[in-house]
């Protein structure tokens, strides 16, 4: 793994100017290697920090109908509830392209938690096994061009809580909480070792409520004591932090 690069930015409005011309410049990269780019997307603040993505010169310089849209970790609710991941990127930055809709990747409805965690791992190893999605040679993991990821306050990434099992997981590429700590308690979730296995990680992370476990997890003392969620991210290939000011306010 590379060492991580940090942006520490001023302002959560410079994390979105910042985080948008990366994206734009990784699609470019991957589809021309490619001929698609494959996007994992955490819900939660993320989706409205894209919003540069549809302004100009983003939203006209790239090739949106080469996106495959996937979800790092859902609430096992309708598409049209209101604490939907795919609701929320639908109603955010994915309503303002031309994304096709046979490209974006939203969980089942009306299946249980396990079942939706199931059906979502099957449904990445027939995109595997069509050539849509690479592969880890590492690992066997499926391969994506870029994850988006969020972190809450405690430190927790996707829906790998500090203390459930979940974040353990090692075979699985999904699986599933029924009693998440963060309302709704059903969801599905990448596990780390499918996570770990992108060739691009960006975490981005703003705001005062996150700065005590940007701290644990930045700070000098990183590397003592039990490690949180997020600091079990670090992929076969490159990660990259998006930070504003609050966020880091209490690293030294």
């Amino acid at each position: 793994m590379a060492q991580p690069i940090i942006h520490k930015l001023e302002a959560e409005s410079h994390v979105a100017d910042a985080l948008a011309s990366y994206i734009a410049d990784l699609s470019v990269k991957f589809i021309a290697a490619n001929g698609s780019f494959s996007v994992v997307l955490s819900g939660g603040s993320l989706i409205d920090t894209l919003r540069k993505l549809v302004e100009p010169p983003y939203i006209n310089s790239i090739d949106w109908s080469k996106w495959l849209i996937f979800f790092l970790d859902e609430r096992v609710v309708p598409h049209d509830h209101l604490d939907s991941n795919c609701k929320l990127a639908t109603d955010g930055f994915l309503c303002k392209v031309p994304i096709p809709k046979s490209n974006i990747y939203p969980i089942k409805e009306k299946l249980s938690p396990e079942e939706a965690a199931n059906e979502y791992e099957q449904r990445l190893k027939d995109l595997v096994s069509k050539g849509t999605l690479k592969t880890s040679p590492k690992t066997g993991f499926a391969k994506f061009d870029l994850m988006l990821i969020g972190m809450g306050p405690d430190g927790h990434v996707a829906s790998l809580f500090c203390w459930h099992f979940q974040r353990f997981e090692k075979t699985k590429w999904v699986t599933f909480i029924t009693h998440s700590p963060k309302p709704p308690p059903p969801r599905i979730t990448f596990t780390f070792p499918l996570i770990n296995s992108a060739s691009e990680i960006a975490m981005v992370v703003t705001g005062e409520d996150a700065a005590d476990a940007i701290k644990v997890a930045l700070g000098k003392n990183a590397s003592v004591g039990y490690p949180l969620p997020v600091q079990k991210v670090k992929p076969e290939g490159n990660l990259t932090w998006f930070l504003d000011s609050a966020a880091t306010s209490e690293l030294d």
